[in-house]
C-alpha cells in the first residue's frame, strides 16, 4: 500500500464536480474558466506536501497496482533525478509504441470496467524509454528545480515534452516507462475542451530542435529499456539529418 494525498484542480466545475468536492476531504483548487493543464497543475502542486509529485489527467482510470509498480522502481533508484511514467491502455491504434491498444470504451458511459479489471494484467508491455506522458512521477526537488510546467505552453499542447526537455537540460537521464503500471486512457477528452496552442512550433522555437528529434535521439521513446540511465545522443547521420531539418524549419517560422 502506497500512502498518498489526492489534490484536484477543477477547471470551470460546471458539471457538478465542484459541489461534490465540497462534501469530500480532498484538497482542491478551482478556476472559474478552463485555464488548461499547465497553470492548473502548477496551482495543484503548490498544495502538495509529499516528496513526490504524481500527475494524472481526468480522462484516465487507474488499474490496480499502478502506483505500487512505480514505487517499486523508485525504491531501487539511488537518485532523485528521474521521470517515470505509467503505461496507457488506449481504445484506438495511433502507432504509439508506448501504449497497449485494447478497447474498453471511449467514455465513462461506455466504459467496460469489469472487463478491464479482469484483463489488464494480460496487457503486457516491457519497460520503455521516453517517459513524458501522465501518469508520471518526479521528485519534488526536481519539480522545483525546473519550475514545474511552463505556462507559456497553456493550455497544454507539448507541455509534457517541454517538461521532459527541462528535466534533460537540468541533468536528468532516467526517463522510464513502467510496463506494470497501467492506466486506461479515454484519449483526449481533456484537451478536446480547450483551444489548442501550437505546441510543436513553440517547442521548436524554444529549444531549437523538433519534438520528434528530441523523442527519437534523446529520449529514445518507445525503445525497450535496457539500462536505467540514457546515454547522450548518438550523433550519427540520422541525428544530423534530423538536427539540420529542425534548423531548416526554424528558418520558415
Amino acid at each position: 500500500m502506497v500512502d498518498y494525498e489526492v489534490i484536484i484542480h477543477v477547471n470551470e466545475g460546471i458539471d457538478g464536480t465542484l459541489e461534490w468536492l465540497k462534501g469530500q476531504s480532498f484538497k482542491y483548487s478551482h478556476s472559474e474558466e478552463n485555464i488548461g493543464i499547465c497553470r492548473a497543475l502548477n496551482i495543484a502542486a503548490k498544495q502538495a506536501e509529499a516528496p513526490y509529485i504524481v500527475y494524472l489527467n481526468d480522462d484516465m482510470v487507474v488499474c490496480p497496482q499502478w502506483d505500487s509498480s512505480l514505487w517499486e522502481v523508485i525504491q531501487k533508484l539511488d537518485t532523485h533525478a528521474f521521470m517515470l511514467s505509467g503505461t496507457m491502455i488506449e481504445p484506438k491504434e495511433t502507432g504509439n509504441q508506448c501504449v497497449v491498444v485494447s478497447d474498453y470504451g471511449s467514455s465513462p458511459d461506455t466504459f467496460l470496467e469489469e472487463k478491464l479489471l479482469n484483463e489488464y494484467q494480460e496487457k503486457n508491455l516491457p519497460d520503455w524509454y521516453g517517459a513524458t506522458w501522465p501518469p508520471c512521477v518526479v521528485h519534488r526537488e526536481w519539480w522545483d528545480k525546473v519550475g514545474g510546467y511552463s505556462e507559456e505552453f497553456s493550455p497544454g499542447m507539448s507541455s509534457d515534452n517541454d517538461f521532459s526537455m527541462k528535466m534533460w537540460q537540468a541533468g536528468c537521464r532516467i526517463f522510464l516507462g513502467i510496463g506494470k503500471s497501467k492506466v486506461y486512457h479515454f484519449m483526449s477528452k481533456s484537451t478536446g475542451k480547450v483551444t489548442r496552442n501550437n505546441g510543436r512550433e513553440q517547442f521548436l522555437k524554444k529549444w531549437g530542435i523538433t519534438q520528434s528529434t528530441f523523442d527519437r535521439h534523446y529520449l529514445r521513446r518507445g525503445q525497450r529499456a535496457g539500462s536505467l540511465v540514457l546515454d547522450e545522443p548518438n550523433k550519427n547521420l540520422s541525428y544530423f539529418f534530423d538536427y539540420l531539418r529542425s534548423k531548416a524549419k526554424l528558418l520558415f517560422l
